[in-house]
């Protein structure tokens, strides 16, 4: 009785052990696939447009300033943005209004003293999106940095052409290409 106890007891061991081994890769499969919800989300940053000098607490758009926002509008046109942001403040609004007409998406306006909250917003429930935010020199570097968790310096207050392009892929990892966009800003 012994002889044949041993053969199915060796058999369940290798029976319960085959059917962890086949658990354990189907959760490494599962883990696997499950990273594919996890979509790759990209921001566009820009600083708002060259402002009139005055009023100096919310001036409107320069004549360079508008035709920045054009070029915005048709550079960007194409490129499947599903989400702008913009200050309360009109400057960074009328830098995307040509953009947000064209490609009829809603601007959504942000407290500027809060680039925090739109950091959340990216990371919860954009995800996956393209993102186009116009902000201000303080701004725009600080989401960026938080984004990608490089940093970048305060924008100049004479520039008004740089470009941010942040790309968030699916495990959090971020690459950042910084450009120069339209007429070169005066210096």
């Amino acid at each position: 009785m012994e002889d044949i106890r041993e053969p199915q007891t060796r058999t369940r061991t290798i029976v319960v052990f085959a059917m962890l081994f086949a658990l354990l890769g189907a959760v490494v499969v599962f883990a696997y696939f499950a990273t594919f919800s996890r979509p790759v989300t990209t921001v566009i940053f820009v600083r708002h447009a060259e402002k009139n000098p005055q009023p100096t607490d919310d001036p409107d758009l320069s004549p360079d300033g508008f035709a920045r926002a054009q070029e915005i509008a048709r550079e960007f046109r194409n490129a499947g943005i599903n989400t702008i942001f913009a200050t309360q403040y009109k400057r960074t609004q009328q830098t995307v209004e040509p953009l947000s007409k064209l490609i009829g998406v809603p601007v959504t306006l942000t407290e500027a003293k809060q680039p925090d909250e739109i950091v959340k917003r990216i990371q919860t429930s954009l995800r996956g999106q393209t993102i186009f935010v116009s902000g201000h020199n303080d701004t725009v570097p600080e989401i960026a940095s938080a984004l990608s968790g490089e940093k970048f310096p305060p924008i100049p207050p004479s520039e008004y052409d740089n470009l941010y392009i942040v790309t968030v892929y699916r495990f959090g990892k971020a690459k950042v290409i910084r450009l120069k966009f339209g007429k070169p800003s005066h210096e």
